[in-house]
């Protein structure tokens, strides 16, 4: 598997929180695995919000929200400063507005993370 490239060629050391909230990144391997991260939990948010708004009456709004956190999320898989920022501006923005959750407080971490990978990837 490991010649294929289908595995890491060195497995994480650090614990599942650590590699979730605030990994260390020390090689392009590492910033792609935070830009992959944050492309999921952008995905993740897109699709709940979406969801949530449709149940709701708000299609409209739901779609927008979606496409927006969904185009958000490739441009962090990109490594793009830029998306990586507004991304986590909107959704702590969002959050302040909704009320802040131990789970909302998480996905802005993470998205935290993504932000710093994408501002190393990019000196």
């Amino acid at each position: 598997m490991q010649t294929l490239g289908l595995t890491d060629s060195a497995p994480r050391t650090e614990g599942r929180l650590k590699s979730l909230f605030w990994p260390s990144i020390k090689t392009g391997n590492d910033v792609d695995y935070l830009g992959t991260q944050g492309f999921w939990v952008c995905t993740l948010v897109a699709i709940l919000s979406f969801v949530l708004y449709a149940f709701t009456g708000h299609e409209i709004l739901g779609t927008t929200v979606l496409l927006f956190f969904f185009l958000g999320g490739v441009g962090v898989r990109e490594h793009s400063r830029y998306a990586a920022a507004v991304v986590l501006i909107s959704y702590l923005l969002d959050t302040v507005a909704t009320g802040p959750s131990a789970v909302r407080f998480g996905i802005a971490a993470v998205l935290l993370s993504s932000l710093r990978a994408t501002w190393i990837a990019s000196t």
